[in-house]
């Protein structure tokens, strides 16, 4: 299976299925000598784990991590870092009634047009299961960067259309729903639990901030920075779209407006969201994900099954009403993994 592994001097490969026996990564690249322990992969691995709250999925998995190989004595020793996760809570028979119909929303349909066959359980490789191994291996990128000063935070903004007005960092990790408003927060909890109530789902907006990034980081033409990022966001399967600094908005302002002017001390604003010409100008780097409604809901639907034939289907199991409080992490992950594979990059471009 192509796509399954993702950098050019940090590599990523990811491994496992939903409802398979294990899932985790192989991380290649590493700088050798760097402290890690379990403990602060773990630590990542906690926040996107199932189970944490009323507005995510029961499925109790763990997520107890193990490394297989590439630690030495607490060191990385610059060989192939292999983390993996043993899947513990499978319930791959509540997908046994509709095995035989494709899910409204899920890569069902197009799964099997590709390959001639899919997993069914819980969308195998297509489910958001998947994603635990790409918050290991950002764990790694994360212990790499905290060398080089660099911190990613991530947090909700919006979900399902109640949206944060105020900014503060120290909340984030405090609610839920990981939202940047303490009063937000309490309001998008009880729209989930209400619209879960229903067997209905909805979606948000994240938004994630790099700082401490220097100048100079990116590849034109067609490995800007940027486009790196959004490479690596809209490989998540929930993400829908992305946008840097103004964003869309930028369509509505004049070159006047949106130009990021400087003086002695830098940059005056951050229209651009930290990146110019695809390469970091060393002003943080923000963007905006939008994250969309978690597709397995028990509303009747229509669709039809292998046979062509159409049914009426409703998603039994344990399933996120919003994808927002877990995502968060995994996005973090990603800009990790890209920030550190860049840096990586500009160091060989000057060896």
């Amino acid at each position: 299976m192509a796509g399954s592994t993702f950098g050019e001097r940090l590599k990523v490969t990811t491994f496992g299925e939903s409802h398979g026996e294990s899932v985790g990564a192989i991380v290649e690249g590493v700088t050798p000598g760097v402290e890690l322990d379990e403990a602060y992969i773990q630590a990542q691995m906690d926040r996107r784990r199932p189970g944490q709250s009323s507005v995510t999925t029961p499925r109790k998995e763990y997520d107890k991590i193990r490394i297989l190989s590439g630690l030495f004595e607490g060191r990385t020793t610059g060989t192939p870092l292999c983390i993996m996760l043993d899947n513990t809570d499978m319930r791959p028979s509540a997908y046994d009634d509709i095995k035989s119909m494709y899910r409204p929303g899920h890569a069902d349909f197009t799964y099997e047009k590709k390959y001639g066959v899919r997993d069914y359980r819980g969308s195998g490789r297509a489910s958001g299961r998947e994603t635990a191994g790409r918050v290991a291996a950002g764990a790694v990128a994360r212990k790499l960067l905290e060398h080089r000063s660099v911190k990613v935070l991530a947090y909700t903004t919006e979900i399902g259309g109640i949206r944060c007005g105020t900014f503060d960092p120290e909340v984030i990790e405090s609610n839920v729903v990981r939202a940047c408003d303490p009063a937000a927060a309490e309001r998008m909890v009880k729209r989930i639990e209400e619209l879960a109530a229903k067997g209905d789902s909805c979606g948000g907006i994240v938004e994630c901030r790099i700082s401490g990034v220097l100048a100079g980081l990116g590849e034109p033409v067609f490995d800007k920075l940027d486009a790196e990022l959004a490479r690596a966001m809209l490989s998540i399967g929930a993400v829908k779209g992305i946008e840097f600094g103004a964003g869309f908005q930028a369509a509505a302002m004049l070159g006047s407006e949106h130009n990021d002017q400087m003086d002695a001390n830098g940059f005056q604003t951050n229209h651009a969201g930290g990146v110019i010409g695809g390469i970091s100008t060393g002003a943080d780097i923000v963007f905006r994900v939008a994250v969309k409604p978690t597709s397995s809901i028990s509303v009747p639907q229509r669709t039809i099954g292998t046979d062509g034939n159409e049914r009426e289907i409703t998603t039994k199991g344990r399933h996120d009403p919003c994808i927002c409080p877990r995502i968060v992490p995994v996005i973090e992950a990603m800009a990790c993994l890209v920030i550190e594979d860049h840096y990586k990059r500009q160091a060989a471009l000057l060896d």
